[in-house]
């Protein structure tokens, strides 16, 4: 037994007044005189030994009040263990997440474990605690309350080895009492499996939180398909886990207008399809009405008005209609000149040049590409079976691009697609082995087959690709080839001018790198914010002669669609949406965990650590004992004779 005030012990040297009382009689006789024997008879005879008992029981009824009364003063305790006076250093995380989102006992899951935080802790404990994004350190409950009734969830989840790591850091540099990690979350499946080593500077204690959750229906992406010059399709993807749903109500907005309606019944996923009109501006959202996680209920997405992409062919001769006729007027802004005929001041705002059978590329020529490649233009060249060699492959030099060898003289093939490459992705229904194959009389061939889009069938390049970069090897004239009457003339031609024009996607995804291509020029001191509502953001940019590159990585951090604007004006809109990895119902097992406690409430976990610095506080006990000892006396005074 130990004592919280051991000073007030000695008191008990009081005991020794009682004592000094009880043993000296302070009581003498008195001699009265009195005139009648008679009454004198009548008074018993009293002595000094017919009270001695009574006189000891009252003694130590006395003595045992008072020692009851001073330990009670003395609070004496009996400790529960051995460091039970030690500090206790607390230091949580508490994942936030949005799968954190799925309904727990008390609300969902977060609200349940901060309710634990406020009700378990005393306000004056202090305690660092940490999210997915907020660091509290050294501070007390009582300072925590608004913030953690105000925490939001995160588009960023930590590794929990990460989680693990940043706890042991965020300890008292002190190496007084005793350390606490506590890990709380729902501990998703998202990664390598879960391995906490079990450190003796530390005890670690893992909550996993446990919902009831059994089916989350989510909108997983949208996409444009069969876009026509009248119509375009809006292909939603939607996913569901564990129990299928039936009828789940998809909506879609325009600007907050609700613009189309559908129910969709879904097992594991499903995809609908929105009809709209095209070339209109669409600032769009997605909504599923959905009792799961409600993160994904909503995909928000955007189609700005497009403009012409500038197109301009340098021909060696005026003949270029096969590219009037790719490149018409309701997308593209076309333009044909002869090299002697040509103005140098329209190089710099095209998105595609055509270097149409050229024979040389005068220096001027090629300074003025380079200047347009590296402001992010697209570049197609044709070449003539008459060129200049050496001036070809100068601008290939720069250009990092193989260089030509000699002119071929023999008849080859074009045999080979290649699907993967990013010109021609999507670009067919299906692949095809055997279709009415190309050929061509003469050809160059490049130094290395690297970046093959089209191919020979002895395997060599006839078109190849490398940023924005496209080169044929043979010339496309009806004499050496029969390419521009084939099925492949349209899909290549007409794909190397839609991507030259960088357009902004549908929805970009949170808490990734995000480069975004504005078509604008800005004046020397311009810069572009992102504005939603009343906030504003300036993002990392580059500007080039006709556009700027944006950059977003960690803003925006809430999913929604922000506006670039250059001062007042409104240039176009950018949707975000939060990734949708912690959409998946699927949890780590942490029985296997070795000589770590796994508590499926935050309470427990805090009501174990308290135990372990809690006492038996014991003063109470002597209170009653004082009392009864009171009473003790007062029975003996009053009934003993």
């Amino acid at each position: 037994m130990q004592f919280k005030h051991p000073e007030l012990l000695y008191a008990l040297v009081l005991l020794i007044i009682p004592i000094l009382i009880h043993l000296f009689q302070l009581r003498r006789f008195q001699k009265v005189q009195f005139t009648n024997v008679k009454f004198l008879k009548a008074v018993k005879l009293q002595t000094r030994r017919s009270s001695q008992l009574k006189k000891w029981l009252t003694l130590l009824a006395r003595l045992l009040l008072l020692t009851s009364v001073i330990l009670a003063f003395a609070q004496p305790f009996i400790p529960n263990t051995a460091n039970f006076n030690e500090k206790q250093d607390i230091v949580i995380y508490l994942d936030n997440s949005f799968s954190m989102q799925a309904p727990g006992r008390n609300g969902s899951l977060l609200n349940e474990a901060i309710q634990d935080i406020l009700t378990s802790l005393p306000e004056d404990e202090t305690i660092s605690l940490f999210t997915n994004d907020k660091i509290f350190k050294n501070t007390t409950v009582k300072a925590l309350k608004n913030e953690l009734i105000q925490l939001s969830y995160s588009p960023n989840q930590l590794s929990y080895d990460a989680a693990y790591l940043k706890g042991k850091q965020m300890f008292s540099k002190s190496t007084n009492g005793t350390r606490n990690l506590i890990l709380v979350s729902d501990f998703q499946r998202n990664g390598a499996p879960i391995d906490f080593e079990q450190d003796s500077l530390f005890n670690l204690k893992v909550v996993q939180l446990r919902s009831n959750l059994v089916r989350n229906v989510s909108i997983d992406s949208v996409y444009v398909d069969n876009n026509t010059a009248e119509t375009l399709d809006l292909v939603v993807e939607l996913s569901n886990l564990n129990d299928p749903a039936e009828n789940v109500s998809l909506s879609l907005f325009n600007n907050d207008a609700l613009i189309a309606k559908s129910a969709v019944d879904i097992d594991d996923a499903a995809k609908t399809i929105f009809t709209i009109p095209a070339n209109t501006s669409i600032k769009g959202k997605l909504s599923i009405d959905d009792t799961g996680l409600s993160y994904d209920n909503t995909l928000y997405f955007n189609i700005n008005e497009k403009p012409k992409i500038k197109v301009l062919a340098i021909n060696a001769t005026t003949e270029a209609n096969f590219l009037n006729r790719i490149y018409t007027e309701d997308e593209f802004e076309f333009n044909a000149f002869t090299l002697d005929a040509l103005n140098f001041n329209l190089i710099p705002d095209q998105n595609l040049i055509v270097l149409n059978e050229l024979e040389t590329i005068p220096n001027a020529l090629k300074t003025a590409l380079l200047t347009f490649k590296n402001d992010g233009g697209s570049l197609l060249i044709i070449p003539s079976l008459t060129i200049t060699l050496d001036s070809y492959n100068q601008l290939f030099k720069d250009l990092n691009i193989s260089p030509f060898k000699d002119i071929t003289l023999k008849d080859k093939r074009v045999t080979s697609i290649n699907y993967n490459h990013p010109l021609l992705q999507n670009a067919f229904y299906a692949r095809v082995s055997n279709f009415q194959y190309p050929k061509v009389k003469e050809s160059f061939q490049f130094s290395s087959s690297a970046n093959r889009v089209l191919s020979y069938e002895d395997g060599s390049a006839f078109l190849i690709g490398k940023q924005n970069t496209y080169i044929f090897s043979s010339a496309l004239n009806t004499t050496n080839s029969n390419f521009k009457n084939s099925q492949l003339i349209v899909p290549v031609f007409y794909n190397l001018g839609l991507q030259s024009l960088k357009l902004p996607k549908l929805y970009y995804t949170i808490g990734q790198p995000n480069s975004i291509a504005i078509p604008v020029v800005l004046g020397q001191d311009d810069i572009l914010n992102l504005v939603s509502g009343e906030s504003s953001v300036i993002p990392l940019q580059k500007s080039y002669s006709k556009s700027v590159i944006i950059q977003t990585d960690e803003f925006p951090n809430t999913a929604g669609i922000l506006n670039v604007k250059n001062k007042n004006q409104s240039l176009q809109n950018l949707s975000f949406n939060y990734p949708r990895t912690e959409s998946r119902l699927s949890y780590h097992e942490l029985g296997n965990l070795k000589d770590i406690t796994v508590d499926n409430q935050l309470s427990i976990s805090i009501e174990a650590i308290k135990s372990n610095a809690n006492i038996n506080a014991l003063w109470k006990w002597f209170v009653i004992f004082a009392l009864v000892f009171l009473i003790l006396e007062m029975l003996l005074l009053k009934y003993l004779k």
